[in-house]
């Protein structure tokens, strides 16, 4: 059987092409740059380079394809124009869909996020909750629209699953400096870490390798227009700072920050952007997505795809072992 894996040179997409390739199907990975030796390890894997803005590149990677796992997307708190949220996250996966039908795809999963739902109040956020407050990044609300793209499209032959993973940590690579993975290499090297004050704030981390599984089970029991969030444990953000620091055997501090010095913060890179052009890391407007409860529920992918929790140290010694090894 052959898959498309949209996003594979990226941290979740290229777990799965591989997993998926291990498990003898045959991946056609689409990727938009990079070393293709480097990226892909298995005889089972195909790669092209291309785009999912592109009609012509996406042909050319689904071709004879019955499933596709529409991984990729622009990410991030902030781009300097912020239309290619849109045009990559909404449009491309337009493009994908269609292409997808024209080639006879049985079934679609996309790659959504939790961001989607927003904040949690007391109770972790289940997949039938209801988005309380404005959207406060560009990359949320573009997944927003791409979800509704995606399940506008159920009854047009195909059969679309969306995953929403939560924040994702575990061996692997990751680029952005505010991702789980490189917070945690940062506290292993450098004996620190910053964590919005007063630190009881709660959020769901989800290790890689389950999410990973995830994906694939809602390809295979996955029910048609149906979302399914792929969580882990939901903990503080001190806790599970701190659980880094006993297992690592790390005397790092843990340092609370306040939501008006971030906001500062946040302030003193858009000025420093507006005079030198540099790349804003988190913008004004999502410092307050720091400073909210981000506790979700799983237990829907747990009923109905068979979906598994890797317990907290188990998966944070593989992290941490793995990024111990890498620093070497």
């Amino acid at each position: 059987m052959k898959v498309l894996v949209t996003g594979a040179s990226g941290y979740i997409g290229n777990k799965l092409a591989h997993t998926l390739a291990a498990r003898g199907k045959q991946v056609h990975a689409l990727i938009r740059s990079g070393d293709v030796n480097k990226l892909f390890r298995h005889p089972n894997i195909t790669a092209f380079i291309g785009d999912v803005c592109r009609e012509d590149s996406i042909a050319e990677a689904i071709e004879g394809c019955t499933q596709v796992y529409h991984v990729g997307a622009k990410v991030g708190a902030w781009a300097k124009d912020p239309s290619v949220f849109y045009d990559v996250n909404v449009e491309g996966t337009r493009k994908l869909l269609d292409a997808a039908i024209r080639a006879g795809v049985e079934k679609y999963v996309f790659t959504s996020t939790i961001g989607v739902f927003g904040p949690a109040d007391t109770v972790p956020v289940t997949e039938n909750d209801i988005r309380k407050i404005p959207f406060q990044i560009d990359y949320d609300r573009s997944k927003k629209l791409a979800e509704d793209v995606v399940l506008s499209y159920a009854g047009k032959g195909i059969s679309p699953v969306i995953v929403s993973p939560s924040r994702v940590y575990g061996p692997g690579k990751t680029s952005s400096s505010l991702a789980a993975n490189a917070i945690i290499d940062t506290f292993l090297r450098k004996k620190i870490t910053f964590i919005p004050y007063p630190g009881t704030y709660k959020v769901c981390f989800a290790y890689v390798d389950d999410v990973v599984n995830g994906h694939i089970l809602a390809m295979e029991k996955g029910r048609a227009g149906e979302t399914y969030i792929l969580g882990g444990i939901n903990i503080s953000y001190f806790d599970f700072y701190d659980q880094v620091r006993r297992l690592s055997k790390c005397k790092g501090r843990i340092i609370t920050l306040r939501r008006r010095s971030v906001k500062f913060l946040a302030h003193l890179q858009q000025v420093n952007h507006k005079l030198t052009g540099a790349a804003i890391r988190f913008p004004v407007k999502a410092v307050d997505h720091a400073f909210s409860n981000y506790a979700f529920s799983s237990q829907k992918a747990v009923d109905e795809l068979g979906y598994q929790i890797t317990p907290l140290d188990e998966a944070l010694m593989q992290t941490i072992q793995f990024l111990k090894e890498r620093n070497k």
